[in-house]
């Protein structure tokens, strides 16, 4: 018999707590008011949040919402490019508990690493061509330059990285996606490894490696997945860079894969509308499950087999504009940073 997950253990908790106070009323009164419709397919249905993150952009703006994590604490922490406010902090309801970061006008990716309870932040910004490690109140702690200061690049070769990762023995993994297309590894101290794939259309290749992450579901046998999003793919490598095999998305031009419990959840920027060419203002998000087989793509069209091959997916309602990257909390729900987006806050996909 499987075990119930945390979701289904906290509503069945609320219900009896419910039945036992007769106080329904004081639940609802502290419930998010949720404003949209409701999105996704089978079991991993959602009800939109436009509003969610909404701020005066008078003194907190926006321009690009590039990625989200979640810390310890529970705080859900924003990187954009606007340095005014670099780093958005806020709480599950959309309040903001912190801001800070001047000095990253492309900031792109963020990546938390938890080192034994001591937690780390890892901002990539591809216009510096810079990869910083931070403690949680920003402090830079270590730069990563130009992979050329260690010979692995030549000088004039382009170096633009969009995400890092944190290997289980802290190897940093630097995607070079707006740049050269490789993989670099780097040990915790920041000393250069070696890299992995390259430009090109070889199945360990990558064209526009926009995103990297442990795998961690099979605990006994870690892998990186990397973005190759021109490829409409992910791609999977051991942890010292050896192709494994390729997870193909048709239609998807998807972003940063995000590991949560049995499933991967990602921001899907662009899809292939007209003439099956990509589309601006055309993204979705799209999950897959522990077989790494798409199940629900709130926004997107329902995900389809036929002989067990997965047919094009495509934006079904125009109601996000380019997901870039997803965050996914404790009871599942999903929170949106969109690139290109008219200077939008970050909406919320409320688990129903």
């Amino acid at each position: 018999m499987e075990k119930p997950s945390r979701r289904q253990f906290a509503k069945a908790a609320a219900l009896t707590t419910a039945a036992i106070a007769f106080k329904p009323f004081y639940i609802l009164q502290a419930r998010p008011k949720l404003d949209g419709e409701v999105i996704g397919h089978g079991g991993h249905r959602y009800r939109l949040q436009q509003g969610w993150g909404n701020l005066d952009s008078s003194k907190f703006p926006v321009k690009n919402c590039h990625e989200m994590v979640q810390d310890k604490q529970g705080r859900l922490i924003m990187i954009g490019d606007e340095t005014k406010n670099n780093i958005l902090i806020y709480d599950r309801s959309g309040k903001l508990l912190d801001s800070w970061g001047h000095d990253f006008p492309g900031g792109h990716g963020l990546t938390l690493w938890n080192a034994n309870g001591e937690e780390f932040l890892f901002i990539t910004d591809p216009g510096l061509s810079k990869v910083f490690k931070t403690d949680m109140k920003g402090n830079i702690l270590m730069t990563i330059e130009h992979p050329s200061k260690v010979g692995a690049y030549k000088e004039d070769a382009a170096f633009r990285p969009t995400e890092t990762a944190i290997g289980p023995d802290g190897t940093i993994y630097i995607a070079d996606g707006y740049g050269s297309q490789w993989v670099l590894r780097y040990t915790a101290k920041g000393e250069y490894i070696d890299k992995f794939g390259g430009p090109g259309d070889e199945e360990h290749q990558f064209a526009t490696a926009h995103g990297v992450a442990i795998d961690n579901r099979d605990k006994a046998n870690p892998t990186v997945l990397v973005t190759s999003r021109i490829h409409n793919s992910f791609k999977r490598f051991t942890l010292d860079g050896k192709y494994l095999s390729s997870i193909f998305l048709p239609g998807a031009y998807v972003c940063r894969p995000v590991v949560k419990d049995d499933n991967v959840y990602a921001g899907v920027c662009w899809s292939r509308l007209k003439y099956l060419n990509q589309t601006p203002n055309s993204g979705f998000v799209t999950i897959l499950d522990k077989n790494n087989k798409v199940i629900s793509n709130p926004g997107g069209t329902k995900p389809e087999y036929k002989n067990g091959q997965l047919q094009l997916m495509v934006q079904e309602k125009p109601l996000f504009m380019h997901c870039h990257d997803v965050c996914i909390d404790e009871d599942e729900n999903i929170y949106i940073c969109q690139w290109n987006a008219k200077q939008t806050y970050p909406v919320k996909l409320v688990r129903v």
